[in-house]
């Protein structure tokens, strides 16, 4: 079975699936503990009765970043971004609800409505007032979505192959996750986890052993799957286009033109409904350009950054 229904991931579970759930195995290290991985920049943070590992670099002071991960995945897929803005910015990022060492929420608010107004209790808990927003897939969605009902706390807006428009069925209602999917997101077998990175990278050979681990850990954290299920049940995309032309932050769009996630053409489409967007699109790149091509984007970041600064 190939469900390619999903924007944010699950063209990419779909092709652990295809190939037959048996011959992948039992999944290894369920037991993960919940940890901070680098404890002098990181922390866990009471947010609206929900425990949020967040970590912040950078001087304080300085204009701040927020940036929010995709669907599966953790603040770590940041860390190329981080390093080189937290010299003039203070960079921070947090696991979204369900993902990471943040785990499932109590309250379990995982639809993309509850994700983006989960951002101001995030802001609000951290103490900042107005951000530069930035989001990957699903934190893309909660990015834009915020910046539509809050332009008052974002100052610019920055979206990595972002979810926006209906595709593959999903559109005003969510369609019912298969069985095989879901199989996949509560076990994460080794050979499934190592498939369905081979659809969100282009090029698998940017992904390192390290990166791997650090994504099929995240991902089997105890009652994280069963939050990224639980997500997918609630999954909607309604027609964005009026809510888009809310947005007032200047707004960066990158995208992967081999993105086998959201069809890259999602990106023109973005940029000519958002009022003040404009377009970067990177060849041989797929849904998360910015670990594919860090200095590439970063560049393009850091150029778009100095224009709203006047530099």
């Amino acid at each position: 079975m190939r469900a390619a229904w999903v924007i944010i991931l699950v063209a990419a579970v779909a092709a652990a699936s295809y190939f037959g759930w048996q011959q992948f195995g039992a999944a290894p290290g369920t037991e993960t503990v919940r940890e901070l991985s680098d404890p002098s920049t990181e922390r866990f943070v009471e947010v609206a009765g929900a425990t949020v590992r967040v970590r912040e670099e950078g001087p304080e002071g300085a204009p701040v970043i927020l940036l929010l991960h995709g669907f599966s995945f953790s603040l770590e897929t940041w860390d190329a971004w981080a390093e080189a803005l937290s010299a003039s910015y203070r960079v921070v990022r947090y696991d979204l609800l369900g993902h990471g060492e943040t785990g499932p929420d109590p309250f379990e608010r995982y639809a993309p409505a509850q994700r983006a107004a989960f951002i101001a209790d995030v802001m609000d808990a951290l103490g900042h007032e107005q951000v530069i927003l930035g989001g990957n897939s699903l934190g893309g969605l909660a990015a834009w979505r915020f910046a539509a009902n809050n332009p008052e706390r974002v100052g610019a807006l920055i979206l990595v192959s972002p979810g926006a428009y209906p595709i593959n069925g999903v559109a005003d209602e969510p369609v019912p996750v298969p069985p095989a999917v879901a199989l996949y997101l509560r076990a994460v077998p080794e050979m499934g986890l190592r498939a369905s990175l081979k659809r969100i990278y282009a090029d698998p050979g940017v992904i390192s052993e390290e990166r791997i681990e650090t994504i099929g850990e995240k991902m089997r954290r105890p009652g994280n799957g069963e939050a990224m299920v639980r997500s997918l049940e609630e999954f909607v995309l309604p027609d964005p286009t009026a809510e888009l032309a809310n947005v007032e932050a200047p707004t960066l769009v990158l995208w992967g033109e081999a993105d086998q996630v959201i069809p890259p053409s999602h990106g023109q489409w973005l940029v000519d409904a958002i009022p003040n967007a404009e377009l970067i699109t990177y060849p041989g790149v797929g849904h998360v350009a910015h670990e594919e091509r860090p200095e590439a984007t970063l560049k393009d970041v850091e150029a778009f950054l100095d224009q709203q600064r006047g530099m």
